[in-house]
């Protein structure tokens, strides 16, 4: 599931300062979609790059698709998707009708021209909770923001909706994100966050990058053979981003076992530290990617993701900057781990050199003074992969 946060900018949260201030502190801090009227659209377009929702406010009016907007030159005043309920019987401006079927929200969103995407519900009763329902089953996005109580509804429509729609619930909060994430274990797809907080905007975001990173399971296997190997091309990934003393890359000859290599945060009598590299071993050897991947470090190339790790398991994503290949001495490390079907071994080339630290059960030590019998980091997982992608299938690698 790809988490959301979507930013409230409409007019009831204030004047155009009012709005723009939101709207800028949420581009800086990375938020996924903000939502607006329809007449702030052009307006927003000229503050950045972000996915824009309007609230459509002419359900008569024809909204062109995106190749005729283009053509006809009004692509800047056309918004990414449109969304229905505003000062109609999503936000209680209209009453509901008794039967579902004479609704004028969920008639246009069950419209064959497409003209809106979304429904934005206040929960204000059991009644909006089965409108908010119902509409997901035929919008896109479904925004529901819970007015005098919250967690339930959004627990029973997270049961009952299912893969029917993304489902975006309301808070205020960084701590309400966190909680929408984590309700029923699926959690909200999306929050749509209403503060003009741009603290609480940014940790809105980092609660959604928080939710969509992955947790690994790390393990020690025990170092059976440290050789010097020759002259091999040696591959440094420098991210575009500081890396903490406790993370580094996963990388491995083989896809199913991979060590943990420290990003190169230590000072030492040779070279200043470079808090944002890590020297990964040879072009043939895999990295571990966002989402469960693996690439050839010989791919790599500027503005790649890559998956950063702490020593507890944490990951986090990573822009690649720059990869520098050069030639230099190789050693081959080699090393035994217990599994539910036995014992396997793993290897992977890494560079003869002081600067590229390892962990180890004793502690951070420097490639150059692993022994035979010290414990490495390393990722292990009992499964052959094609083209980057775990794969079920017999693959030999040695």
């Amino acid at each position: 599931m790809t988490r959301s946060v979507w930013l409230k900018a409409d007019d009831t949260v204030g004047d155009w300062e009012t709005r723009k201030k939101r709207i800028t502190a949420g581009l800086e801090s990375g938020v996924d979609w903000v939502l607006v009227d329809e007449s702030d659209i052009a307006r927003v377009r000229e503050l950045g790059d972000v996915k824009i929702a309007a609230f459509l406010q002419d359900t008569e009016a024809y909204v062109l698709d995106a190749e005729d907007a283009e053509n006809d030159g009004g692509h800047e005043a056309r918004a990414d998707a449109y969304v229905v309920g505003k000062g109609g019987e999503g936000d209680g401006t209209v009453d509901l009708p008794s039967d579902f079927s004479g609704s004028a929200d969920l008639t246009t969103l069950r419209r064959g021209d497409d003209r809106a995407q979304g429904a934005y519900v206040r929960i204000f009763d059991q009644d909006y909770e089965s409108f908010a329902e119902e509409a997901a089953h035929d919008a896109e996005f479904t925004l529901v923001v819970g007015e005098n109580w919250q967690i339930i509804p959004l627990e029973n429509l997270i049961a009952r909706i299912g893969d029917e729609t993304d489902l975006v619930t309301g808070v205020t909060t960084a701590e309400e994100a966190k909680t929408a994430f984590e309700t029923l274990e699926l959690g909200a797809d999306g929050v749509l966050l209403d503060t003009d907080s741009p603290d609480e905007i940014r940790k809105t975001v980092e609660v959604r990058d928080a939710a969509e990173r992955e947790s690994l399971d790390l393990t020690w296997a025990e170092v059976t053979a440290v050789e010097r190997t020759g002259m091999a091309d040696r591959v440094c990934v420098d991210t575009g981003s500081l890396l903490e003393h406790d993370e580094g890359m996963l990388v491995g000859s083989m896809g199913r076992g991979l060590f943990f290599v420290h990003a190169e945060t230590a000072e030492s009598p040779y070279v200043a530290s470079r808090p944002f590299r890590v020297n990964a071993g040879a072009v043939h050897a895999y990295v571990r990617t966002p989402g469960g991947e693996t690439k050839y470090l010989s791919e790599l190339k500027s503005g790649d993701e890559v998956q950063v790790v702490d020593t507890q398991g944490n990951t986090r994503e990573a822009i690649v900057g720059r990869v520098k290949i050069e030639k230099r001495p190789m050693f081959r490390v080699e090393a035994r781990i217990e599994t539910e079907s036995g014992e396997d071994r793993i290897e992977t080339l890494l560079q003869n050199a002081e600067t590229i630290k390892v962990p180890t059960s004793e502690g951070r030590k420097a490639v150059t003074d692993v022994q035979v019998g010290d414990e490495m980091l390393v990722y292990y997982e009992d499964t052959a992969r094609h083209f980057g992608e775990a794969v079920e299938e017999s693959i030999i690698e040695k």
